[in-house]
């Protein structure tokens, strides 16, 4: 039932489009342009720096938020669980960003939701994968790889901390924890496809393109 509760409160939170919102502020709705999605990358091509800075904030934030309640929450009275609850919610958060119903589940690609889970989770991770994203996007000026790479740090730094005893979950927990970890980067790919199939043919948008 906690999974549940965290998943659907994690959902909720994700429904606060930031790059929609902000585009209805503006009477411009982001998705009708560039890409498509109402993530960060998308406002910061279409809308400029400060939109690009404001929605990865919002994006961001969402899952820090709600990632922190689901520790204060479940952290006294289960907190051998509650790691792995804030790994479902954050998940949920993913999920409404990515799917609101309410836009006819058209929405981001949740990379900066993914980022606000990393950062609560575990600080090594946080800081291999911001170095990643940092050294990637510079030297190639391809936010999907770096977007990407993240993903896949994420997992595989997590499966591994996690059979080192490094985490802060055993058992089944730890278990489960690294299937919903592979949901995040499996949902990061899917939602990457078209980035994925420009990045083989190397027609992939570079940072600071408006195509």
């Amino acid at each position: 039932m906690e999974r549940i509760i965290c998943l659907a409160a994690g959902y909720a939170f994700g429904l606060i489009q930031t790059g929609y919102l902000y585009g209805k502020i503006i009477h411009k709705d982001i998705r009708q342009y560039g890409s498509g999605n109402s993530g960060t990358t998308n406002a910061l091509r279409v809308l400029g720096k400060k939109a690009g800075i404001i929605v990865f904030l919002g994006d961001f934030l969402k899952s820090v938020i709600l990632c922190l309640l689901v520790r204060y929450l479940y952290g006294k009275n289960m907190p051998e669980m509650a790691p792995l609850l804030m790994l479902y919610g954050g998940l949920g958060v993913v999920l409404g960003h990515n799917y609101p119903f309410y836009l006819h589940f058209k929405g981001g690609k949740g990379i900066a939701a993914t980022s606000g889970v990393i950062i609560t989770m575990d600080w090594r991770i946080t800081l291999v994968c911001l170095a990643a994203f940092i050294i990637s996007v510079g030297a190639t000026r391809i936010v999907s790889i770096g977007s990407l790479l993240v993903v896949t740090i994420f997992l595989g730094m997590w499966l591994g901390l996690g059979f080192g005893g490094f985490l802060s979950l055993s058992g089944v927990y730890l278990t489960e924890s690294y299937v919903v970890v592979l949901v995040f980067a499996s949902l990061a790919y899917w939602r990457h496809r078209a980035n994925i199939k420009r990045l083989l043919k190397g027609t992939e948008n570079k940072f600071g393109s408006r195509k």
